[in-house]
């Protein structure tokens, strides 16, 4: 059993033939998939595909490449949209200086609203930091020491300081079908590191497809490719990440099996 903990099945890629997706990935043995808010404004779409299929889950957030478009999104209204019964997590919300497609100051105001609306709700922040390594991590031990919040970073490609920085303030660390390239050696080392109760495995699809399939457009069920190649980086077998990584999401991503927050959260 595996959860795909980042995809995107709101994206038009997927129109037409969601069912055939969402088949797929419970067929694979992916029993859970959360999927991913990248506009406020857009949230009742997720929350719809979560009310239709068992197996999908939803966040609320305002991705990086949009922060400047929904700047007047309060963590009052996150925390109040994230009530809904079926979205287990904050964002993504982040930093890109890859693409700028909105102002860097801006990018930074919604990432300190999300990380208030996290703070509250204890619900996981779901971090897009892209090539941002520095500003995050100053981000994330600034506004820690201001109180916990867990978080996710997803689709991991930074280095290694941001990698050990959110290990070292309790962050979990997901990678994507990027870990199954063979380009990248130099992240599997990043992996290798990361203590086994803080790994985490996702899609990002309709992006990123995992070798084999890479240039295919990417889907839930992919997320055992990923898999497969983390549990090689550490050294176990592809049932011990599945059940490790699982155990970590279901951890990370509480509300989707406690209607409200436990007590040890936070």
């Amino acid at each position: 059993m595996l959860i795909d903990t980042h995809c995107h099945l709101d994206f038009p890629d997927f129109a037409g033939d969601i069912e055939a997706y969402v088949g797929r990935a419970e067929a694979a043995g992916v029993s859970r998939m959360v999927t991913i808010s990248t506009r406020v404004a857009r949230f009742p779409a997720y929350a719809a595909l979560a009310e239709r299929f068992p197996s999908v889950w939803c966040t609320v957030g305002t991705h990086p490449h949009g922060a400047h478009e929904e700047l007047d999104v309060t963590a009052a209204q996150l925390v109040e949209l994230s009530r809904h019964p079926r979205c287990v997590a904050i964002g993504e919300a982040g930093l890109d200086y890859h693409y700028d497609k909105s102002p860097r100051e801006a990018q930074k105001q919604g990432l300190l609203t999300h990380i208030a609306a996290a703070r509250e709700t204890q619900l996981p922040l779901v971090i897009h930091s892209r090539e941002a390594d520095e500003d995050m991590a100053a981000i994330l031990r600034e506004e820690m020491g201001k109180g916990a919040f867990p978080a996710i970073l997803h689709c991991f490609t930074a280095g290694e300081m941001l990698a050990r920085t959110g290990v070292a303030l309790g962050l979990y660390v997901s990678f994507s079908g990027i870990l199954t390239f063979k380009t990248s050696e130099a992240l599997r080392a990043i992996a290798r590191e990361i203590p086994l109760e803080r790994l985490l495995v996702e899609t990002d699809a309709p992006y990123l497809a995992p070798t084999p399939y890479r240039g295919k457009r990417n889907e839930p069920s992919y997320v055992v490719e990923t898999a497969k190649i983390l549990a090689d980086v550490k050294g176990v077998s592809f049932d011990e990440i599945a059940r490790i990584t699982t155990e970590n999401a279901r951890r990370c991503y509480w509300k989707m099996d406690h209607a409200t927050r436990p007590a040890q959260v936070g």
